[in-house]
């Protein structure tokens, strides 16, 4: 689809113009003499490339000053203005993860780059306030931050994401560019189904990020922004997710982050102490209880837990018979710490809960455990500062630490991953044909708005014809007539652009006729006009 560049000049400066800062144009008939030259026959002008944007200005002192004046308030809806307007006729808007993981990226970053769940919302709003993004989704868990867009231009989305993160984090652009990783379109699509399948897991297969995935869908509900391609996606996701675990059984053997972490510290321990190393865990949370679960499963039948209230705790002892949980308030948190050979925490904090200061003075463990306190800490962000391993008694281990316990058995998650990669590559075709069948959307709405406009105009000619003494009966029939005459002219052109996606010979005789009726009724025109109408009302709110 391709629009004029008369199109383009005219019709998006009309646009933006009309809904620009009235600080910057003091009357409407200033706007139409701004307008106006765009139309002028080139005189004496002096021609400007911004951005493959071909702008023609007059030179004069006026002019000149007008210049100064705008450029002096450019605003969002200027640098939509100044874009190149017909690639958004010539190119879909693409989908686009812009993410950090564990994987690309130090745990210093992502527990900056952190957003929590609560917070999702926000961002999505403002995501969808830059200039050249639809529809976003953010996916922010300990081993990955993500942000998924729909973007009407790809670079352009990229770098106001990028220096929309820099902003919210303190993190500098460049830094973020150098562990930053970026997908587009069909790339994007088969990583977040990989995500979901638990693939690009630092445990293969764990089950948790299928549950974070789903998560993103419940909080994006009803959240505007979290449109029907973002939507659309995850949910698919969640369907990849479902149907690689039950098909591939990649969950067999394999272990969350929690279950890593208990295993990290069996690792860590000698073999004799494991069933009398002391154990504290910190937060009773998800992950918390997880952690519980991993460790009652290995044999642990004492520990304390430390959390803000007992509530929760409460309802781990109840749920795990025969296991001695002792709650100790988050007051006595160091208390507890003195008396623990193990130390696992998994809380929100933003701050740390243990430093350096904290642990030096801390009483030594015994022999049997290797006179060694051990800190696992799977929070982000993190919980235990790193400084703690100056402590020549004390050792700290992060998520990014987890490494060293999935790497085992690799041949056996191999050939499942090689499996579910053929089920995703299935799904992936699935997802775009589906999107693919949603880009007759606007050409349907268009087409019926293109009718009805000429049908209102031509009712309206042949009924003053008529005279005002027209009975109501004869009004309506003449009415009736005309959209069934309508009705009956577009069933065969709406028919030939309805398609679910499932087939890719019909879609593509889909996607031909439907390029064909925009060329036709010149309706590219149009479904431009909307997309910048949106951003336009968007910025305004």
């Amino acid at each position: 689809m391709a629009v004029s560049t008369s199109f383009a000049g005219a019709k998006l400066e009309a646009l933006l113009l009309n809904t620009a800062s009235s600080s910057r144009v003091s009357s409407a008939s200033s706007s139409s003499s701004q307008l106006s030259s765009f139309c002028k026959p080139i005189r004496s002008r002096r021609v400007l490339i911004q951005r493959g944007v071909r702008c023609e200005v007059a030179s004069s002192d006026a002019s000149l000053q007008t210049d100064k004046l705008a450029s002096s308030n450019i605003s969002a809806l200027e640098q939509l203005k100044t874009s190149a307007a017909d690639r958004y006729t010539k190119e879909r808007s693409s989908i686009i993860v812009i993410g950090l993981s564990v994987h690309t990226a130090p745990v210093e970053m992502r527990e900056k780059l952190a957003i929590p769940e609560a917070e999702w919302p926000r961002a999505i709003g403002e995501l969808c306030g830059l200039n050249h993004i639809e529809e976003a989704a953010v996916l922010s868990t300990c081993n990955r931050m993500e942000i998924y867009v729909l973007a009407l231009s790809q670079d352009r989305g990229v770098k106001e994401v990028t220096e929309w993160m820099s902003k919210t984090s303190g993190i500098p652009v460049s830094e973020i560019c150098e562990h930053r990783f970026l997908r587009f379109n069909k790339d994007a699509t088969q990583h977040l189904f990989e995500v979901s399948a638990g693939l690009d897991s630092l445990v293969l297969g764990e089950g948790q990020i299928l549950a974070q995935v789903k998560q993103v869908v419940k909080v994006g509900q009803g959240v505007v922004g979290f449109g029907r391609n973002i939507s659309g996606l995850f949910k698919h996701a969640i369907t990849v997710g479902k149907r690689v675990r039950t098909e591939t059984n990649i969950a067999a053997g394999a272990v969350s982050v929690s279950s890593a972490a208990v295993e990290l510290a069996l690792m860590k321990l000698p073999e004799s102490s494991h069933a009398t190393a002391r154990v504290l865990v910190i937060g009773a949370g998800k992950m918390g209880k997880l952690v519980i679960k991993h460790l009652v499963a290995k044999g642990c039948t004492k520990m304390v837990v430390v959390n803000r209230s007992e509530e929760r705790v409460a309802a781990i002892r109840e749920e795990m018979k025969g296991v001695e949980i002792i709650y100790k308030p988050l007051t006595e948190m160091l208390i507890c710490a003195a008396e623990a050979d193990v130390i696992f925490t998994s809380t929100a904090s933003d701050t740390p809960l243990f430093l350096k200061e904290h642990v030096k003075d801390l009483p030594a463990v015994g022999q049997e455990v290797g006179c060694l306190r051990l800190f696992i800490d799977i929070s982000v962000p993190r919980n235990v500062g790193s400084c703690i391993s100056d402590v020549e008694t004390a050792r700290v281990y992060n998520v990014d630490d987890l490494k060293e316990v999935v790497a085992a058995n690799k041949d056996d998650r191999l050939r499942k991953a090689m499996e579910a990669q053929a089920i995703i590559a299935e799904e992936s075709k699935q997802f775009e044909a589906w999107r693919d069948s949603l880009a007759t959307v606007p050409t349907i709405k268009k087409l019926r708005a293109y009718a009805e406009r000429i049908r209102a105009a031509e009712l309206e000619k042949c009924l003053s014809k008529m005279g005002d003494d027209i009975p109501k009966k004869t009004r309506k029939a003449v009415d009736d007539l005309s959209r069934g005459i309508v009705n009956k002219l577009l069933h065969g052109p709406l028919q030939h652009l309805r398609c679910d996606g499932s087939d890719s010979r019909t879609l593509n005789d889909t996607l031909e006729n439907m390029h064909a009726l925009n060329r036709m009724f010149n309706l590219e025109a149009e479904i431009l006009e909307d997309k910048i109408r949106a951003k336009v009302e968007q910025a305004q709110k």
